[in-house]
């Protein structure tokens, strides 16, 4: 008999497991990433609630003390510790408070493509509690200054190769009292000062924290540049309350202090600045900083600089994917990438191309108050549906009329959910928890964004514009984007 229950004791400890894993293959993952979702809120709150208040800024504060001697920024063949840093943006910090047009705490347009200043520079303007605008490189003329007096700036500073681009729009500026900076040590054109020479001659003492002092999580962080139909951008604000928000979630995506990451997205967008620079800000590993994405350098680079982490968007896999094969192809140390928008052709074909890496995919928008982790590595969904993450963060898919471009509503005036399998646009509810800033001197196109009357009478939803798919597993597929949400992302390919 006791032979007996010990048989049955040890079948049931091998068959219970088995015949979960077989009915409820993601329990344990979900289980999971419960966990990493109480991480993140913990985290969140905490970093709220430390006073005097604690920001991104303070972060790299911390790390530079702990860190000084570790590498920060590598770029080509320059590497620069946490310590020289730290310098680097003191001394461009002295400089402009020393510079005639400039006033703490103004806001501050940054025209510059990858490379190490544009972070000592951001730093420096962090320290002077100055708001900063990343403009896209690329713009031009009209463009240009629409971006720049979206966020109302009274400093332009702009690397020394767009000084033209600069010139086109200077009279402009001008007439506007505008003070126009140029990262060169001298310049011919009137109207733009050369500020490295300034740069070279100031300490690199450390500012006196009452110079952010005035700063809340509801100040203005950085201003970032997402694009509708209509061609112009729009001026997404981010918050300090975001900055806080998305340092939370880039300590869950499982990079450590150990990793190297490749940044070769532009820091004048969310993928490179907030993932890149500030997630690696956050966890405290080095940056390898390219200038601009090369599909052929780009597996050499990793090699060359020991990258263990990589980002991606939209098509950067594909065009990886379409260099032609090389023996070494699975010779390199990487062992997570993570971005959005891969097809699940492209994420089996690069899987079996270049091997074992973790390719961690997410769904979210630099203005938009709901994401999604794909954290069960599921082939083609940008997330799965999780009960604390749809508690915490309330969004429901709503059927669409994709012919008169609007949500479809009941005899009640309400929007109808979407069954599952069915496609919907995704709209998030907008709380203090998940707030929906707007757009920078937008109130049309903000408005735009809000969709009321969703669930019930008086509700507040934030308009994603994208139309998603919920799976009889529950996750959740990218299907197409609707209305005037057209992100572009402006970039430089080379192949």
């Amino acid at each position: 008999m006791e032979l007996y229950l010990i048989s049955t004791i040890l079948a049931g400890a091998v068959i219970i497991p088995l015949a979960v894993k077989t009915l409820f293959p993601y329990l344990l993952i979900d289980f999971l990433y419960f966990g990493v979702l109480l991480r993140i809120l913990l985290k969140y709150v905490a970093s709220r609630r430390r006073r005097p208040p604690f920001f991104a800024l303070d972060r790299f504060l911390e790390q530079t003390a702990a860190l000084p001697d570790k590498p920060f920024i590598v770029f080509g063949d320059e590497t620069y510790t946490y310590a020289d840093t730290d310098k680097k943006s003191n001394k461009i910090a002295n400089a402009l408070q020393s510079q005639p047009g400039y006033e703490a705490g103004v806001t501050v347009a940054l025209f510059m493509g990858n490379e190490p200043s544009f972070l000592f520079t951001w730093l420096a303007l962090a320290k002077l509690g100055s708001p900063v605008a990343l403009l896209n490189y690329n713009i031009r003329s009209m463009s240009l200054l629409h971006c720049f007096n979206c966020c109302k700036a009274k400093v332009l500073i702009a690397a020394a190769e767009l000084k033209v681009a600069v010139e086109d729009v200077l009279p402009s500026l001008l007439e506007q009292g505008v003070t126009v900076l140029l990262l060169a040590k001298c310049c011919d054109t009137p109207g733009i000062e050369s500020f490295s020479d300034k740069v070279e001659e100031a300490s690199d003492a450390p500012l006196p924290r009452s110079l952010r002092s005035h700063i809340t999580l509801k100040s203005p962080a950085v201003y970032i540049y997402t694009s509708g139909t209509t061609g112009l951008p729009k001026a997404a604000l981010v918050n300090q309350n975001r900055f806080v928000s998305a340092l939370a979630v880039t300590s869950s995506y499982g990079v450590t202090s150990k990793d190297i990451m490749y940044v070769n997205l532009p820091l004048y967008h969310t993928a490179g600045f907030l993932i890149g620079f500030l997630g690696c800000i956050e966890i405290g590993s080095t940056i390898v900083l390219k200038r601009k994405f090369s599909a052929s350098q780009f597996w050499d680079d990793c090699r060359k600089y020991n990258v263990t982490v990589v980002q991606y968007i939209g098509e950067v896999m594909r065009y990886l994917c379409c260099t032609p094969k090389r023996d070494n192809d699975r010779d390199h140390k990487v062992r997570l990438a993570i971005g959005n928008g891969v097809r699940a052709e492209v994420w089996r074909e690069f899987l079996n191309r270049f091997g074992n890496i973790k390719v961690l995919e997410f769904y979210a928008s630099t203005e938009g108050n709901v994401g999604f982790l794909n954290y069960a590595g599921k082939i083609g969904a940008v997330g799965r549906v999780h009960f604390l993450h749809q508690k915490l963060f309330p969004y429901i898919l709503v059927k669409y009329d994709t012919e008169r471009d609007e949500p479809m509503r009941d005899a009640n005036g309400l929007c109808i959910e979407a069954s599952k399998g069915e496609t919907g646009l995704l709209v998030s509810k907008i709380t203090d928890i998940a707030p929906f800033v707007g757009y920078a001197q937008n109130e049309e196109q903000t408005e735009k964004k809000k969709l009321r009357n969703v669930l019930k009478k008086g509700d507040l939803y934030f308009n994603t514009g994208d139309l998603m798919k919920i799976d009889k597993d529950n996750f959740i597929y990218f299907q197409d984007r609707v209305g005037d949400t057209f992100r572009v992302i402006l970039y430089e390919w080379s192949l």
